[in-house]
């Protein structure tokens, strides 16, 4: 059973969290992935080097977009 906290015990609303959580773990994976594509270069293996490069765009991009809307909503400049 999962239950909503609201921030009443962190100070911070689920939704904000929730945003900041997805850009750690965007910006996690894209780090992690860094060692996928080094390891597949040294394996010689282009195809897979290149599917991780892909990949690390892709969580780099939703990294950035998370990083954003906190900003928006968080009153940020």
């Amino acid at each position: 059973m999962t239950s909503s906290e609201g921030g009443q015990v962190t100070g911070t609303k689920d939704k904000d969290y929730n945003l900041i959580w997805f850009a750690e773990a965007c910006l996690s994976n894209a780090l992690r992935l860094e060692t996928y594509i080094q390891d597949a270069e040294g394996d010689g293996d282009s195809e897979l080097a290149d599917f991780f490069r892909r990949a690390q765009s892709e969580s780099r991009k939703g990294a950035e977009q998370s990083k954003q809307m906190l900003l928006s909503r968080l009153g940020g400049s």
